[in-house]
């Protein structure tokens, strides 16, 4: 989670603000990160209800990759307006959600192993182990703000994996 808590420096381009911020989530005064990552869940889960199981997996991976370039793009942009890392900017939880629920479509066990992933998401996340940290530390901008949720999404993709082949 970033120290900067929203600084304004100038007046961001209103889509920008729109985008970094997940539809404004970011901006929920306690736990933005956590509120982006549901509102992530919660869309994932209206495609669940949607597509079917390939064309979901596929769709996920396709929003996957092009909200982390967006992410990327826009978290530089808004860099200019509110600081280094603002913790308004929050679309890298989005796709930190999405990462782990490609392990979810399982029938039954669909919506645990989705609440599975979102938890194990958001606690990597906040405590940034393995390499989390570094990454974001590492990787300037955009790169670093996304990144390091990406790692976070892939470690519980691997303990989502995990469960719902030893357990399920």
């Amino acid at each position: 989670m970033s120290d900067n808590n929203y600084k304004r420096l100038g007046v961001a381009p209103r889509f920008h603000e729109i985008l970094s911020t997940g539809l404004y989530t970011g901006l929920v005064p306690v736990a933005p990160g956590t509120a982006a990552a549901f509102t992530a869940l919660v869309l994932w889960y209206v495609l669940y209800l949607l597509l079917a199981p390939a064309a979901l997996f596929w769709t996920t991976v396709g929003l996957i990759v092009v909200v982390t370039l967006l992410g990327v793009w826009t978290s530089n942009v808004m860099e200019r307006y509110w600081g280094p890392d603002p913790r308004a900017v929050v679309i890298d939880e989005y796709v930190g959600t999405w990462i782990p629920l490609l392990a979810a479509p399982a029938g039954r066990y669909t919506w645990l192993l989705a609440l599975l992933g979102f938890a194990l998401f958001r606690l990597i996340d906040i405590f940034k182990p393995l390499g989390c940290r570094k990454i974001e530390k590492a990787l300037p901008g955009g790169w670093g703000v996304m990144m390091d949720d990406v790692l976070a999404g892939f470690y519980a993709l691997v303990i989502v994996w995990l469960v719902k082949y030893i357990c399920i």
